[in-house]
C-alpha cells in the first residue's frame, strides 16, 4: 500500500483536549476525552480553505487537510468558524504527550470554512460517514495512481471516528485500522534501512507499538486485539536469518504462542503456518549440520503444528500449504537452502 510516513498529535484548544482512546466494548474502559468549550468536534472530508471572514473573497488563512481535527465555535448560514489543526504534523504516537496541552503545543488556527463536506460529532450517522470515507481513502492508498497522502487521510479519519464517536460500534475497528496503517507505514520505512538485514531484532528499526497496545488494552479478547497482537510480532522477528537456527527456532515459538493466546483469531491460521514453515526450515538446517536428533525433533514438531492447523482451520489455504510442507519433509525434499539430493 502506497502510504507516506506521518505523525499524529492532538492539539490544544482554549481548554485543551484530553487524549484518550474510545471506550472498550469488552474489558477496561478508557478515559473519556474532555470536550472543548468552544463547540462540537468536527473534521473535513475534503481539503478545505480557511478564511478570515465567511467569504471565498476573504483572505485565506490556511488549508485544512482531510481528517484533521477541528472544533466548531459558531455557525453562520453555510459557514462555520472553527479552530483547526492545519499544517501541524500529528505524532505517530501520543504516549509521551501530556493529557492536556502545555506550552510546547502549537495552538490551532481560527477561521471560517464552508460547512459542506464537514462531519461534526452531532452529524446523524457521522460514524458511518467517517468509516466509509476512511475506507475509500485506504483503497485509494493501495492504488499507485491514488493521492500520495491517501493513507495519511485514511488514518486520520479513522482516528477522528473513534474520538468523535467513542460509543459507536465502529470505534474498535476504527482504532485498529488507524493503528495498523501507522504500523504498516513504519514497517515499510524500516524495510528500506540497512538495519533491516540485521539478524537480531534489537539492531533493527523498531515500529512504535503504542497504538497497537492500546487496541489490545481497550478491546481485550476481541478480533481487533488479535489483529493488533499479530502486527506486534514484526518487532520480534529477525531481519535476516543469516543461516542461524536460533532465528527460525525462536520465531516458530512466537507464532505458536500467539496461536495459543488467540486460538480463534483472524490471523491464527497464518500464525500456525508460519510456525510450520520455520520448523520445516529447521529440519533442513539441522540436517545440514548433521544433527539428526534435532532435525527429527523439528520434523515431528512440524507435523504436530500442521495437525493443529488442520483441526482448527480445515478449509484454510494455510492448512493446505502447511500440509504440502510436511509432505516434502516426509519425502525428504528440502524446504530451505541448497538442494541436498
Amino acid at each position: 500500500m502506497k502510504r507516506p510516513i506521518f505523525t499524529i498529535r492532538i492539539v490544544a484548544f482554549g481548554l485543551a483536549l484530553a487524549c484518550a482512546a474510545a471506550p472498550a466494548s469488552a474489558g477496561k474502559k478508557p478515559q473519556q476525552q474532555v470536550k472543548p468549550m468552544a463547540g462540537p468536534r468536527a473534521t473535513a472530508l475534503r481539503v478545505t480553505s480557511l478564511y478570515i471572514t465567511p467569504s471565498t473573497e476573504a483572505q485565506r488563512v490556511d488549508r485544512v487537510q482531510i481528517g484533521r481535527e477541528m472544533v466548531v465555535a459558531e455557525k453562520s448560514g453555510a459557514w462555520m468558524r472553527v479552530y483547526a489543526n492545519t499544517d501541524i504534523e500529528e505524532q505517530h504516537s501520543d504516549k509521551d504527550e501530556p493529557m492536556v496541552g502545555g506550552n510546547e503545543t502549537t495552538p490551532p488556527i481560527s477561521g471560517w470554512i464552508e460547512a459542506k463536506g464537514v462531519v461534526e460529532e452531532t452529524t446523524p450517522n457521522g460514524d458511518q460517514i467517517l468509516m466509509g470515507a476512511a475506507a475509500n481513502m485506504e483503497t485509494e492508498a493501495s492504488d499507485p495512481r491514488g493521492p500520495a497522502n491517501a493513507a495519511q487521510s485514511a488514518r486520520l479519519l479513522y482516528r477522528r471516528l473513534m474520538e468523535m464517536f467513542p460509543n459507536s460500534p465502529l470505534a474498535p475497528e476504527a482504532a485498529w485500522r488507524a493503528a495498523d496503517i501507522q504500523w504498516q507505514i513504519e514497517r515499510a520505512d524500516a524495510a528500506t534501512l540497512p538495519s533491516a538485514h540485521e539478524k537480531s531484532p534489537e539492531f533493527r528499526q523498531q515500529m512504535d507499538e503504542d497504538a497497537l497496545h492500546k487496541v489490545i488494552k481497550y478491546y481485550p479478547k476481541t478480533k481487533w486485539a488479535a489483529l493488533a497482537a499479530f502486527d506486534l510480532i514484526d518487532n520480534k522477528l529477525c531481519g535476516d536469518w543469516q543461516g542461524s537456527e536460533q532465528c527460525p527456532a525462536k520465531e516458530s515459538e512466537i507464532y505458536v504462542k500467539y496461536a495459543d493466546e488467540y486460538p480463534d483469531g483472524p490471523r491464527t491460521a497464518r500464525a500456525l503456518y508460519e510456525a510450520v514453515y520455520r520448523l520445516a526450515v529447521l529440519v533442513d538446517m539441522y540436517a545440514a549440520d548433521r544433527d539428526d536428533r534435532k532435525s527429527n525433533d523439528a520434523h515431528n514438531q512440524a507435523r504436530t503444528v500442521a495437525a493443529q492447523l488442520k483441526a482448527h482451520f480445515p478449509d484454510s489455504d494455510y492448512t493446505y500449504r502447511a500440509g504440502a510442507l510436511v509432505y516434502k519433509l516426509d519425502e525428504g525434499v528440502p524446504v530451505y537452502g541448497i538442494d541436498r539430493d
